[in-house]
């Protein structure tokens, strides 16, 4: 076996390509590739958790469906008392960093390999994802910072707004990137889309 069969691969490799049209993308998309990437459980409650990244990173943890970021951290709801939390690339392992810093008081998991983060932009972005995502992303209902739990089509997804562009990071099981990337060219289609990175 050829050492290139064991390096990492991108469960996107070969399926986000552009589609659509002439003339400037509607939608971009580019994976957030590499990301550390850690699920976080508070035991018992939280406040004591909360009390600890307040001191840590200076931002409160989201107790409803938000996204906060600090020091190079996301903290992004994902249910009561849950979270996943994001590092760039090059980080070091951040969940024994958490598991390191909060102790007893919270379950970590690494989820570096179970989760593709994808951000998705554009000027018709909002027209591609409500094709497929039943939650209203118009401005006045969802902003930059809201989370959404959802489906895009029939993947389950993990959807938040990064800013007013609008840009939105979605995060998908890695064993369904292939079925959320079909789905997701098959929406953007009309609109023309990029592929960025």
């Amino acid at each position: 076996m050829s050492e290139a069969a064991l390096l990492p691969r991108s469960p996107l490799a070969g399926l986000l390509r552009p589609v659509g049209g002439r003339g400037a993308a509607g939608v971009t998309v580019a994976e957030r590739g590499s990301l550390r990437i850690a699920g976080l459980v508070a035991r018992a409650g939280g406040a004591v958790l909360a009390d600890i990244v307040r001191a840590a990173y200076g931002v409160d943890l989201p107790t409803s469906p938000r996204r906060t970021e600090a020091d190079g951290l996301e903290f992004i709801w994902a249910g009561p008392a849950q979270w996943i939390v994001l590092a760039e690339p090059g980080a070091d392992d951040l969940a024994a960093t958490l598991r390191g810093r909060f102790g007893m008081l919270a379950a970590v998991t690494e989820q570096d390999d179970a989760r593709v983060v994808l951000r998705i932009a554009g000027p018709r972005v909002r027209d591609a994802l409500a094709k497929g995502v039943p939650i209203d992303l118009h401005p006045r209902a969802f902003g930059p910072g809201d989370v959404a739990l959802t489906l895009a089509g029939h993947v389950p997804v993990h959807l938040w707004q990064v800013d007013d562009g609008p840009a939105y990071d979605i995060a998908v099981a890695r064993s369904l990137a292939g079925s959320f990337c079909h789905w997701l060219r098959d929406s953007a289609g009309e609109y023309g889309m990029a592929v960025e990175g």
